[in-house]
């Protein structure tokens, strides 16, 4: 098996294990602010009322359920390859109404142009190819239709730093294990924030990857980030 292959069996593997927990640890990692950014991104859609949306990396379906909650009649796709996560995602109240997928960041099973909007949650520091993960949701997106990704970035150099840098490398390891019983998955998944791109490097990737109109929105410190691209309208 190829080494990126591999990679990703132990991601998906770790997913599945901290699936049950894994809600719960985001409001306490985030001191309750995930919700804001979730809001942030679905305001960053531009869905309207029965329009489509995918959802990559879904996990147990939050971004998903907020764009339902806030836009009517919306069709939402939750498209993941960590079953678990999924079947948590489906038992949660509203979660029977996403059309739950199983699916390849890097080979989305969906035709071109199917999606009003695709979003995606703490996905791209976890692929092996970034700017390959944009061409597909830029695939299918429709023209005209926004890309909207949360992810964590790098703390930038600040008198925050060293404090942020601490609760990354302890706090959150020793929550893994108290609540989610698994240390090593926070070790991974903080460790993937210290080492990823920064808001900048990632809007390049984006916009190389085709998309346009590219902008960032950063939260916490500047240690969260939401950035939009919109798939060009064919003349």
């Amino acid at each position: 098996m190829a080494e990126k292959e591999a990679q990703g069996v132990d991601v998906r593997a770790m997913f599945d294990r901290i699936a049950r927990r894994y809600q719960l640890m985001n409001r306490l990692m985030t001191f309750g602010r995930d919700g804001a950014w979730r809001q942030a991104v679905v305001r960053e859609t531009a869905l309207a009322r029965g329009e489509r949306l995918l959802d990559v990396a879904s996990g147990t379906g939050d971004i998903a359920l907020e764009a339902m909650r806030k836009i009517e009649e919306l069709r939402a796709v939750g498209a993941d390859f960590a079953t678990e996560m999924m079947r948590v995602g489906r038992a949660r109240p509203g979660g029977g109404k996403i059309d739950w997928c199983a699916a390849d960041a890097l080979a989305l099973p969906f035709p071109d142009a199917s999606f009003d909007a695709v979003t995606s949650g703490y996905l791209i520091r976890n692929v092996p190819d970034a700017e390959a993960a944009f061409r597909e949701q830029l695939r299918v997106v429709k023209p005209g239709g926004r890309v909207v990704c949360l992810d964590t970035t790098p703390p930038p150099p600040s008198l925050l730093r060293p404090f942020i840098l601490f609760y990354l490398r302890h706090i959150i390891p020793l929550l893994g294990r108290l609540v989610a019983g698994d240390r090593e998955a926070y070790v991974y998944l903080t460790a993937s924030t210290e080492g990823f791109k920064s808001p900048e490097e990632l809007a390049r990737i984006m916009r190389e990857s085709g998309l346009t109109a590219v902008r960032c929105h950063l939260f916490m410190f500047n240690t969260m980030a939401v950035h939009v691209g919109e798939r060009p309208v064919e003349p």
